[in-house]
């Protein structure tokens, strides 16, 4: 699951990038939980956590039915 979530995460990256920031993917946990670190202008931005959950996650859950969260971790 780790390689479709990073091919996922590649096309999700254009659009962060765009703004100045990027994602980083930590982990991937056995239970579907998604662990990613926001670098760049996300990792500071107020509308992180929009960011995280509206975009990332639902993608993520939209593209890979095995995800079940994706958190942000330092």
């Amino acid at each position: 699951m780790e390689a479709r979530v990073k091919e996922v995460l590649d096309l999700i990256r254009p659009s962060l990038q765009a703004d100045g920031g990027d994602v980083e993917l930590v982990e991937v946990t056995e239970d579907g939980v998604v662990k990613v670190r926001l670098t760049g202008a996300c990792g500071t931005c107020p509308f992180a956590a929009m960011t995280l959950k509206g975009g990332i996650e639902r993608i993520l859950k939209r593209e890979i039915p095995e995800v079940k969260e994706v958190q942000s971790v330092q």
